[in-house]
């Protein structure tokens, strides 16, 4: 298992948009499952309205993990979208 963590500077958070980018880019990686976690509330990324769910803000913490054989290229991936949107 790989994981970050990472403090979202979006003013908005993690909304519609950037949300639904991320669940896209999640489902990507189909073999490896990969997560977002808040508080102690763990969802798949790839789970839109669970993703959103969390009401991740500016200034959250939050601890993006990946677990399967895609591990790797998929918590690059998901660090660079995290830095890149959000």
């Amino acid at each position: 298992m790989k994981n970050f963590e990472y403090t979202i500077t979006d003013p908005l958070g993690i909304h519609a948009r950037p949300a639904g980018l991320l669940a896209k880019t999640a489902k990507a990686y189909s073999d490896t499952t990969v997560t977002i976690a808040k508080d102690g509330n763990t969802v798949k990324a790839s789970q839109l309205m669970k993703l959103m769910g969390l009401g991740v803000k500016q200034g959250d913490h939050v601890t993006v993990a990946a677990e399967g054989p895609a591990e790797e290229e998929a918590i690059t991936a998901m660090k660079k979208f995290f830095e890149e949107n959000l």
